[in-house]
């Protein structure tokens, strides 16, 4: 399954591998699920994920980081579409799930209203395990 996550899924997995976004991030680095993204996206985890006042291990980000750059669906993303989201920061990761036809994954579902989506199904990450599950029942 294709995905795009919000930064916020991947810092709270890092933080805690107990509970949906650990199993996400587990998830991508054995490359269970495909993320897409583009370089604006793979900076932002960069730079997010190695910030101090999370305190990740280095080896952790690396880790992830290194699945990323192996498994990652690298994309060029479209312009942004007429309805502007209320974070511009959220516009890159819209766009890829847009070009790539991903599922957006957040922690934030209302910073991604749902007049301005362009048909892209954003969920929880309890929402997309709680899907997966259901698929393998």
């Amino acid at each position: 399954m294709r995905v795009v996550l919000d930064t916020n899924v991947l810092v709270a997995g890092l933080l805690s591998a107990a509970g949906p976004p650990g199993w996400i991030v587990e998830a991508v680095i054995a490359g269970d699920l495909e993320l897409a993204l583009d370089m604006n996206i793979r900076e932002e985890y960069e730079e997010v994920l190695h910030r101090s006042e999370f305190n990740v291990p280095s080896d952790r980000v690396a880790d992830l980081l290194a699945a990323i750059d192996q498994f990652g669906f690298q994309a060029v993303a479209a312009l942004p579409g007429p309805d502007r989201l209320p974070d511009p920061d959220d516009e890159p990761f819209l766009a890829v799930a847009v070009a790539t036809d991903s599922v957006l994954i957040t922690g934030n579902v209302r910073h991604f209203p749902r007049e301005s989506r362009r048909g892209v199904l954003v969920q929880t990450p309890r929402e997309l395990i709680e899907g997966l599950r259901q698929r393998r029942t």
